[in-house]
Order: C-alpha cells, then sequence, then structure tokens
C-alpha cells in the first residue's frame, strides 16, 4: 500500500497545506513503479493462457522484412529516355517528295557527288514492303511525277521517279526484317538547273527527261526514250502549256508532221510545226487523222506496216463520212484495214463515226493497241482486267475494249496507258483525251522487242541519204 504523508504547517505565514518540490519527485517516482509491477504481473499472468501465442505473434517482426531487408534512401535521379534515331530532314528537303507516314527516320547519309547534291535517307516503318511500295507508286503518279522504272513482280529493283529538276530513287527490300519492321532508302538529286532534254546529254540513270520503258524497243536493243533531235526547235510559250512528263513526245511527233491541226478560218488548212491548244479535247476525226499519219511516217521505211489510205472508189463505211470529207481517205482506211471497228468489220452496227465527238480513253486505247500487236487481240473479261491493271472501276469498260487494254497491258512499260496516264488504279473510259496526251499515245508503234519510235523516225530522216 502507497502512504502519502502530508505536511500541514501549523501556525506559518501562509496558514495552507504545501508539498514541497522533494515530495513531488518521491511521488511520481512511487507511481512510475507501480505501473511496472503491474504490467510485469499481467503478462506473466498471461503466460499460460491461450492468447499468449497470438500476442506474442502480433508483437512479433515480419519475417519477410528479414529476408528482404529495405533500405530508405533516396530514389536515383530520373533519366531521359533515348530514342532510336535522332535524324532530322535536311533544311533543303524538298517538298515535293511525297513522304511514308507510318516512318521513321533513322539515318541521313553524306553528300556523294556535290555537284549533283545526292542525300540518302534511311526510314523504319512497322508496315509491310507492299505498303511502302504501293504509296510511292500511287503519290508519284498523283503528284504527276514521271515513273522511270519500277519494282519487278519479285520486289527486286528501285521505285525511281523524275519530276522537273528533281530525281528520287526509292529502294525497298523485298523481305521484312526480324522483328517486323521494314526499312527502305529515298536517294535524291537536285540540280541547279533544268535537265537537258536530250539523254545524250545525261546517262540514262541521271537523265530527267521521260522515258518510255528501260526495256529495249527494237532488235537493235537501244532503249525507246523521247529526246530532241537535231532538229528540235526551241521550246515555245504554246510548249509550256503542255504537261512536262508529255512535252517530249510532242516535240518529237510535231517535228515528224504529224499532228495536223485545221484553223477555224480555213478547213482545209493544215499547220504542224507546233501543237496548238494541247490541253484541248482532240476529236475523233483528229485522233484518226494522227493515227494513220504517225503510223506510215515511223514506218516509213517498212511499207507492210502503213495504212493505205482510201481511194474515191471506196464505198463509205460512215454515213456522216462520205467522200467529200478532207479525213475521209484516213478514216475509211482505217476502217478497211479494219483498226477501227465499222460496219465492214461486222464488229459494230453503228453507221456513224462521229468525227467531231470527243475521243474517250477507251476508244484511244481501242484504236491504238491493235496497231502495236498486229494480232487478233486476247480474249478478256472484266475479272482479267482488273487483276492485272488493278483498275477501280473495270466493270466500266466496254467489252470489246477490254481485249485491247488487257493486251496494252501485256506490253509492259511500253504500255500506252502507262505513258499517257502515268500510274493509276482508275481508268475512266468514258473520260475525254487532251491533245498532248493523244500525242504521247503515237509516240511509239509495237511491242517490246520489236517496235520503232518517233525518236528512231527522226534519227533515221537525219541520216544522209545513200
Amino acid at each position: 500500500m502507497l502512504n502519502i504523508i502530508f505536511t500541514q504547517g501549523r501556525g506559518n505565514s501562509q496558514g495552507r497545506s504545501k508539498i514541497t518540490k522533494t515530495n513531488k519527485t518521491n511521488i511520481l517516482a512511487a507511481v512510475n513503479t507501480w505501473l511496472a509491477v503491474c504490467l510485469l504481473a499481467a503478462v506473466t499472468a498471461c503466460a499460460n493462457s491461450p492468447n499468449s501465442k497470438a500476442l506474442e505473434e502480433s508483437l512479433a517482426a515480419d519475417p519477410k522484412l528479414k529476408q528482404n531487408p529495405v533500405v530508405f534512401s533516396s530514389p536515383p535521379p530520373a533519366t531521359a529516355i533515348e530514342t532510336n534515331s535522332t535524324a532530322k530532314l535536311p533544311p533543303d528537303f524538298p517538298t515535293e517528295i511525297p513522304l511514308y507516314p507510318n516512318a521513321e527516320l533513322i539515318e541521313v547519309g553524306g553528300q556523294t557527288d556535290p555537284s549533283q547534291k545526292n542525300v540518302r535517307l534511311r526510314w523504319e516503318s512497322t508496315d509491310p514492303v507492299n505498303s511502302v511500295q504501293n504509296f510511292y507508286s500511287t503519290e508519284f503518279g498523283r503528284r504527276n511525277w514521271e515513273i522511270v522504272s519500277r519494282p519487278t513482280a519479285e520486289g527486286q529493283g528501285s521505285l525511281v521517279a523524275t519530276r522537273d529538276n528533281l530525281r528520287v530513287t526509292v529502294s525497298l527490300s523485298p523481305t521484312q526484317k526480324v522483328g517486323g519492321s521494314t526499312e527502305f532508302a529515298i536517294d535524291y538529286s537536285k540540280e541547279g538547273s533544268e535537265i537537258p532534254a536530250s539523254p545524250q546529254a545525261n546517262n540514262s540513270e541521271s537523265s530527267a527527261s521521260p522515258t518510255a520503258s528501260p526495256t529495249p524497243s527494237n532488235s537493235e536493243g537501244t532503249t525507246p526514250t523521247p529526246s530532241a533531235s537535231p532538229k528540235s526547235a526551241q521550246v515555245s510559250q504554246q510548249d509550256g502549256q503542255i504537261p512536262q512528263q508529255l512535252r517530249q513526245y510532242v516535240a518529237d511527233l510535231t517535228q515528224l508532221e504529224v499532228l495536223k491541226v485545221r484553223s477555224a478560218e480555213n478547213a482545209n488548212l493544215e499547220t504542224a510545226s507546233t501543237l496548238p491548244k494541247p490541253n484541248k479535247i482532240v476529236t475523233r476525226r483528229e485522233y484518226a487523222r494522227w493515227l494513220v499519219a504517225a503510223n506510215n511516217q515511223i514506218y516509213a521505211s517498212r511499207q507492210a506496216k502503213q495504212i493505205r489510205l482510201a481511194v474515191d472508189s471506196s464505198e463509205p463505211a460512215f454515213s456522216d463520212i462520205p467522200k467529200t470529207d478532207p479525213d475521209f481517205s484516213a478514216i475509211q482506211g482505217l476502217a478497211e484495214a479494219g483498226v477501227i471497228p465499222s460496219s465492214l468489220s461486222g464488229e459494230t452496227k453503228d453507221v456513224k463515226f462521229r468525227p467531231d465527238a470527243p475521243l474517250t480513253r477507251e476508244t484511244m486505247i481501242l484504236w491504238k493497241v491493235p496497231l502495236d500487236t498486229r494480232q487478233v487481240l486476247p480474249t478478256a473479261n472484266i475479272d482479267g482486267v482488273k487483276e492485272k491493271w488493278g483498275f477501280q472501276d473495270a466493270s466500266k469498260i466496254d467489252s470489246q475494249t477490254s481485249r485491247a487494254v488487257l493486251a496494252d497491258f501485256n506490253n509492259g512499260d511500253l504500255a500506252n496507258i502507262r505513258r499517257v496516264f502515268g500510274f493509276t488504279t482508275l481508268f475512266q473510259p468514258k473520260k475525254s483525251v487532251t491533245r498532248a496526251e493523244a500525242a504521247a499515245s503515237l509516240w511509239y508503234f509495237g511491242v517490246q522487242d520489236q517496235g520503232l519510235s518517233a525518236k528512231d523516225a527522226l534519227e533515221a530522216k537525219s541520216q544522209p541519204a545513200e
């Protein structure tokens, strides 16, 4: 029992009880001792109880902390994540070159030729190879680039395109890398001046003039490339209106004097030194006249391949092309040769030619391709044309024209459709043809291993007579 003694002062000056400082200290010490004895007694009393073990375990240290001690220290400073590439487009990168949207630039190569400013850009994409290839083929065609060469069906080779004084080569790997990524390279060179029209001034790899194909065109194995002949005239204001990809085709044919246009003042007056209004829609009569003239000029030395002009004694094949028509001899000659459908060939019951109607794309191919193949056109259907050309509107092509369209595909890069319209997935068979486009179709006659171009004809005319 704790005894606390109070001392009461009697008769002192304060007249009340007082606990001294010493007594306070003694009291606190006694209270602490009593609490410790009570706690010890309680623990001892619980030693043999069922709850003692649970209490002990709850107060024990976590064994996981013994095995994996936590070190309380400051976290390391955050570091920036390193990217795969820090490459950037050159400051003077031509904006005309399309960029694949889902690709990362991984390297910019140095200039391999300072005079030409050749630059190589290496890219990486998660998309398959054919997606990249289709993108550039479509974009170059849509942006009026001239396709010089394309990869093979197996994916070998490069896609080469030119525009003005710019040349671009897209090199694609035929297979994807391990991990699903695709690497491709873009090489471009931009010269300081206009690229000459004549390929003699440049080799086939650096010329930006329109080319029909890298495939040999005749028995000598030469490449048909439109170029200025020794008689080439200076580019006129009218020439500047012609699309760049078609300009040299028109230049070569005008020098052959086959693109004759009658003036409005005099129906019998013809001019051939230039092609007026090159973007004007060409009529059926004009194209028929040019078709005969171009064929006969290019095959001037091969009489067996020329179209015979009709004579006055011929019975007109079309009711609207009488013998008095200024183009009767050419149009009637094509009908009698079976080149254009008429009542003579039995392929149509239409007795009218409609000479002043616009020439459509499908009509141009229907008339021109037989003079390339010089044989019966293959059978064709919508699915066959769509499979070969990939035309989304193949079902809109006339069934008879489909045969010519399919035969044109078999001519590779010398196909009229590729030469005139470039890369396209829409044929637009009922669309009208311009004078410049019509001229481009007439620049070359024949198939890949045997044929002649307007350039060949000009060179033959420039040779001195024996």
